[in-house]
């Protein structure tokens, strides 16, 4: 076989394991919509600071249409929505429409009337050349097979001098709110670690990467830096459940399990948590978050 058929063959394995990627991303986010519904206001509560530095970046102004990609339940975009009203608007977008479902019900309680909903693939976005003034994404690029494909097609639709403001986990160690239920899974045998180029929460925790792939990009005036967050609990049980509810994987790991391998499951949980655990129960686990914005 030629050199040049191996390279075919080589991208047709790529785009076959990235479409698998696409189509697994787009079910877990559909099945995990209802646990992040039920948990909504705890997600607010720990994403606040990361979205309001967001937006504070693209400095949404009057009439300004601003598009969230990856939206999920919408709360960082519903943040521009009330700066760009009356007259401009935002686009909440997201893979999935059981996520959608949800940010409609949150905009309807907010009374946000200039919102709307589209279901959009990041990497192909379905909308005009030079169409928005601004793009949010908050945790949202390092889950995707193709992150350089998806941030040019942020720029394809940023209008000449638009910004964009993104957010993406820092390094695992840093997060001790996931890494814990992680490390827990694998002392147990029912996680591995992940690969560092796959998919995944942690996979653009390295902020010079985040740096080269905006540039790659074509953005220019790229800031960088990091954002303190903060998952709080009422009791060790609080953050189980939630953690349940928040993470799929962790979710489907543990429940497959019989009753007794998932209670040694929470005692190495609850052990590994002690350090941010108070006398009177409640936890205060540290976490932090890349933060970027740039010009298009």
């Amino acid at each position: 076989m030629s050199g040049d058929a191996h390279g075919e063959v080589a991208r047709q394995e790529i785009g076959l394991n990235a479409d698998e990627s696409r189509n697994a991303s787009a079910e877990h986010w559909n099945a995990a919509a209802p646990g992040w519904v039920r948990r909504q206001e705890e997600i607010r509560t720990l994403g606040a600071p990361v979205a309001h530095w967001m937006v504070q970046a693209i400095d949404p102004q009057p009439g300004q249409r601003v598009l969230e990609l990856a939206a999920g339940l919408g709360e960082t975009g519903f943040l521009a929505a009330e700066l760009v009203a009356p007259v401009g608007g935002l686009i909440v977008s997201d893979q999935s429409e059981a996520m959608l479902e949800g940010a409609r019900a949150r905009a309807h309680e907010l009374g946000l009337t200039n919102v709307e909903f589209q279901v959009l693939g990041a990497e192909w976005i379905d909308l005009p050349v030079a169409s928005v003034d601004a793009v949010l994404c908050r945790w949202g690029y390092m889950l995707m097979a193709d992150p350089l494909a998806a941030l040019l097609e942020t720029r394809r639709v940023l209008a000449p001098g638009g910004r964009v403001a993104l957010a993406v986990w820092d390094k695992l160690e840093r997060n001790p709110w996931a890494q814990a239920p992680a490390l827990a899974l694998r002392e147990h045998g029912l996680a591995q670690q992940q690969a560092e180029d796959a998919p995944g929460p942690f996979a653009l925790a390295d902020p010079q990467r985040v740096g080269e792939l905006l540039a790659s990009a074509g953005f220019t005036e790229v800031v960088l830096d990091t954002v303190a967050v903060q998952r709080r609990s009422a009791s060790f049980d609080h953050f189980w459940e939630a953690t349940l509810d928040i993470s799929r994987v962790f979710h489907d790991a543990v429940l497959s399990q019989p009753e007794q391998e998932i209670a040694e499951v929470r005692m190495t949980l609850a052990r590994q948590l002690e350090p941010y655990t108070a006398q009177d129960g409640s936890l205060a686990i540290t976490g932090s978050s890349l933060v970027a914005a740039a010009c298009a």
